[in-house]
């Protein structure tokens, strides 16, 4: 190898190890560069995730802040609600008081309906009737013997009428077979008409101090056998009872069709009407099923009449009287009993409800009151998010109710939704979940006196539903509330026996309630 061959290799040597040693610079100066990069990504999205915590904490804070003023808001909006009813009542009734004072166009008539000739005489009779109803109620019993006078004149109504009319009184008791003393905290009168605070323990038995003279009559729609029935009753009342009728326009309608023999039916013309019917009925009839029963109790939304419930449907937990296609004709014995007394009543209590917008002007913004005999609904309608419900009772926080809904079911609502929804047949509110996200949620028994508030909360994913009786649908946005407690005016319903016996008898035959075969027994007893 020559010299210059020499020079030349070691300079190609020498070029190749610069090469490698720049290259080798070149890699470890880019894996440095990545390493510093990625470090100071990781520094940032650290640094991100500590400011997030951060934030979410605080949101966090400002959402229970929120929370609690929004309790305090719904709090403060179900109290005002709740005064602002006391006061309409307490308003309505010194109305009334005043409008029994006022002379009539007439004259003045005393507790029989006799006229008098001044107002002395009519507050001395009016004292009189009162000395007479402390010492008529004596210890055993409340009677009712208020007088009431009609005071609409519209000539065009079918129903209401200028003439004086007498409502017929009762008297209730407590005890086994309608013995037993009465109980002033439980059950009221006010100018004959049922309000209760609180559930009696006892059976209750209604004998009449004045036979009833109007009826009013409720029947299922579109139904051959109801309609048949219906005019065979409307005719037995009114030619054997002497009873005034009252029907549905709906069925004074088929009546005049069948025939015109029913011209004396009477009937009402607008809304206003319904709200008087409490003060001209003395007892209703209901034919049809458990759904007629709740149509009569939505029908009034103060007092109700006594109710007698026959059976037409197809279950019937609130129908103990039964009429059977082979002997239609049964009814009769059944209003004879009823008509002649006494009888023995269940006190059906309802629950009344208001809905609170969150967007209320001021606290007594509400919307109108609505009466529930079964149960109220709360669910996710169509949303796909599952319900998110606070619930209060009397102000106190109860839980959070994540999954498709809520119930909130009275008595005898708990033989319906509340009982296959796995809530228990017993006497209270009940507070049952829909398909709740938490096995350990099970449902509760709480007492009659409670008020329960349903709110639905800012954070929640969807809008929940509210329906009362399975009708009468209302949205809740976040931040609206549902208030529920129970109503001071009951559904009373007569019995075929009583209270305890009629409902056994529907679990049993409408349930078949613990049916099952007995065992059988073929082998040697023991000694």
């Amino acid at each position: 190898m020559s010299h210059q061959e020499f020079d030349s290799e070691g300079t190609l040597n020498n070029t190749r190890s610069q090469l490698a040693s720049g290259l080798t610079e070149s890699l470890s100066t880019f894996d440095s560069e990545k390493v510093v990069q990625e470090y100071l990504q990781q520094s940032v999205v650290k640094g991100v995730d500590d400011h997030l915590v951060e934030f979410s904490e605080a949101l966090r804070t400002v959402a229970k802040a929120l929370r609690r003023v929004a309790e305090g808001k719904a709090s403060a909006k179900a109290e005002a609600a709740e005064w602002k009813r006391k006061y309409e009542l307490e308003r309505t009734r010194n109305l009334q008081q005043e409008h029994k004072k006022l002379p009539s166009p007439e004259g003045y008539y005393d507790c029989k309906g006799k006229k008098t000739e001044n107002l002395t005489d009519q507050c001395s009779l009016e004292s009189l009737a009162n000395d007479k109803s402390e010492k008529c109620c004596g210890r055993d019993g409340i009677c009712s013997h208020e007088v009431l006078r009609d005071g609409e004149t519209d000539s065009d109504s079918k129903m209401i009428h200028s003439r004086m009319r007498r409502k017929a009184s009762f008297r209730l008791s407590w005890g086994c077979n309608g013995s037993g003393q009465h109980k002033h905290d439980i059950v009221s009168f006010e100018r004959g008409n049922i309000t209760t605070a609180v559930r009696s323990s006892k059976q209750i038995s209604l004998r009449w101090k004045s036979q009833p003279q109007v009826v009013l009559i409720l029947t299922k729609p579109n139904s051959t056998t109801v309609r048949i029935l219906c005019a065979e009753m409307v005719r037995w009342l009114k030619d054997q009872k002497k009873i005034s009728i009252i029907v549905e326009p709906r069925v004074r309608s088929e009546l005049l069709t069948e025939s015109s023999y029913f011209n004396f039916v009477q009937t009402w013309e607008d809304d206003k009407e319904i709200l008087l019917l409490h003060t001209k009925i003395d007892l209703v009839v209901t034919l049809g099923g458990d759904g007629t029963v709740l149509w009569a109790a939505s029908m009034f939304k103060g007092p109700v009449p006594p109710v007698v419930p026959f059976s037409l449907g197809s279950l019937g937990f609130m129908t103990p009287f039964r009429i059977f296609l082979f002997d239609s004709e049964n009814y009769r014995e059944y209003l004879d009993a009823i008509l002649r007394g006494p009888i023995s009543i269940t006190l059906r209590h309802r629950l009344q409800c208001f809905v609170i917008r969150d967007g209320a002007k001021d606290e007594l913004e509400t919307e109108e009151p609505i009466l529930v005999l079964n149960e109220v609904t709360i669910d996710r309608g169509i949303s796909s998010y599952l319900t998110n419900l606070e619930c209060y009772c009397d102000s106190s926080f109860v839980t959070c109710v994540q999954g498709d809904g809520l119930i909130i079911s009275t008595t005898s609502g708990s033989t319906a939704y509340s009982l296959a929804a796995g809530g228990s047949m017993v006497p209270g509110i009940l507070f049952t979940p829909i398909c709740p996200h938490s096995l350990s949620f099970r449902p509760l028994i709480l007492p009659e006196h409670v008020t329960l508030r349903v709110q639905v909360p800012f954070n929640s994913r969807g809008h929940a539903w509210a329906s009362f009786d399975g009708k009468d649908r209302k949205q809740l946005a976040a931040g609206d509330a549902l208030v529920c407690s129970m109503a001071p005016w009951p559904v009373p319903t007569a019995c075929q026996v009583d209270s305890t016996t009629d409902f056994l008898r529907s679990i049993h035959e409408g349930l078949h309630w613990n049916l099952r075969k007995p065992q059988l027994f073929d082998g040697p007893r023991e000694s």
